[in-house]
């Protein structure tokens, strides 16, 4: 199969070469590894990565689909995705289909293994792990340095720490899924005879769903309840979905009464998880509950050079600073960041500059929240409401003063990089819990009280200017 597959795409890259230039036969279409022709009429190749991916499909989707049908069959589809470990090894991998490629469709993990037919030896486990996560390439900052020590020390001795379970919390694309992964690395390197198995709460709740309507649930709970690491994310999609609560709440149970490994991710905190069953938060408290926070300057700089290095990107030291000091939400914006400036510079043959990197960085962030402290926020709020500084300093109760104190620390959470704990430090001394409840009560008041909504934003154009 792979040396037919193979011989198809080599006559596709001899139509190819007499259609491009021989810089871009060797560029783009030299690195494309062909990887199976299936009875579906699916053609499937990997690419190295996905700035490649892009780079083809914005450049040479009509060409490859073409060239493709014409040798292989006109009812012939292309498939392709980044190339993995797994990938090489293993010509079963499931991945997106469609008819056109499109690489902004890959999915984050593979579709959901088929419990049941999972082979039980250890030798023949597969844990959906990407091999490409790892610690090395997970920098430490302030931001995640506890989150990344409890993980490491997890990966040590996996389910005979304190920190089982482990729940991690935070936005979109601060990290969850890398770190996810490179526990389940680290335990398979150090453990070899531990079945780790990574998975989202999306998939765990389709192969529940898939269970019962095959009547295999015993088949389903036997499947977890003999895993010995379990790392499922994205713990929010849970919410709404009774029977897949109660079902996950008793494999919790059961694997942690065996002292078994469990780390769970959630973009929300657990207070703000409503739909979810209240023994499932009372799990939560015999381990631990941490925070992955948006990455702070250094840390933005580490993940910049990697990423730059990685790719062969160079730029001038000042368009350097300036993406690491203006795009501070995630690590995912700084990649998105990386991959527009690397295509208009081969797009269009110019060198990386100050000028198109902030084009490109303004098209993706709004610059001018970026340079707030939650000093200046606090003397904003403070002076709106007419109050004096040392006000919201105190222990008072009175309403207005208890207002300004919660709304400063609502805005200083959504337009800083600090921390709850930090915010709650500047702000009344108070505690990470203090500052997690001030921003529910804002933002719940905003979203049910027009006239308090408009203070808010009225507040918020003074801090923009």
């Amino acid at each position: 199969m792979q040396a037919d597959c193979q011989i198809l795409w080599n006559k596709c890259l001899e139509i190819i070469k007499d259609n491009v230039s021989e810089e871009q036969y060797t560029t783009w279409f030299l690195p494309i590894i062909p990887h199976s022709l299936n009875e579906k009429k699916e053609f499937r190749a990997l690419v190295p990565s996905n700035f490649f991916g892009e780079y083809i499909e914005a450049n040479f989707q009509k060409l490859l689909t073409a060239v493709i049908r014409r040798v292989m069959g006109q009812d012939v589809s292309l498939i392709y995705r980044v190339a993995t470990v797994g990938d090489m090894k293993d010509e079963s991998t499931t991945v997106e289909q469609r008819s056109e490629p499109s690489m902004n469709a890959i999915p984050k993990q593979p579709y959901a293994p088929n419990v049941f037919e999972q082979k039980r030896a250890i030798q023949d486990w597969d844990s959906y792990l990407n091999p490409r996560y790892s610690f090395e390439n997970y920098f430490e900052g302030e931001s995640n340095k506890v989150v990344r020590a409890a993980s490491e020390a997890i990966a040590q001795n996996p389910g005979k720490t304190a920190f089982n379970p482990m729940f991690i919390f935070g936005a979109s694309g601060v990290g969850k899924t890398h770190l996810c992964h490179a526990i389940g690395n680290r335990i398979q390197e150090l453990h070899p005879d531990k079945k780790v198995l990574y998975i989202s709460a999306h998939l765990f709740s389709t192969q529940f769903t898939d269970a019962v309507r095959k009547n295999n649930i015993n088949e389903f709970l036997y499947f977890y309840q003999s895993i010995d690491v379990l790392l499922l994310d994205d713990v929010q999609e849970f919410i709404g979905k009774d029977k897949t609560q109660n079902t996950f709440f008793h494999i919790f149970n059961h694997l942690h009464l065996l002292n078994k490994q469990i780390v769970l991710t959630s973009d929300k905190p657990p207070v703000e998880l409503q739909g979810m069953e209240e023994r499932f938060f009372t799990r939560l408290k015999w381990g631990l509950i941490s925070e992955l926070e948006r990455p702070d300057l250094d840390l933005r700089k580490k993940i910049l050079k990697n990423k730059m290095n990685h790719e062969g990107i160079i730029m001038p030291e000042e368009a350097f600073n300036f993406i690491a000091n203006n795009v501070t939400e995630n690590v995912r914006d700084l990649e998105g960041i990386l991959v527009s400036l690397m295509a208009n510079s081969l797009v269009n043959n110019r060198e990386i500059d100050m000028p198109l990197t902030k084009r490109i960085v303004s098209l993706a962030v709004h610059l001018e929240k970026k340079q707030l402290s939650v000093q200046s926020i606090q003397e904003t709020v403070c002076k709106y409401f007419n109050l004096e500084q040392a006000a919201i300093q105190t222990n008072s109760r009175k309403r207005e003063i208890v207002q300004a104190r919660q709304i400063t620390m609502f805005l200083a959470k959504k337009y800083t990089d600090c921390s709850f704990a930090h915010i709650g430090k500047i702000v009344g001394k108070k505690d990470h819990a203090t500052v997690l409840h001030a921003c529910k009560t804002i933002k719940d008041q905003m979203e049910t009280n027009k006239s308090f909504r408009t203070s808010v934003e009225e507040i918020e154009s003074l801090l923009k200017n």
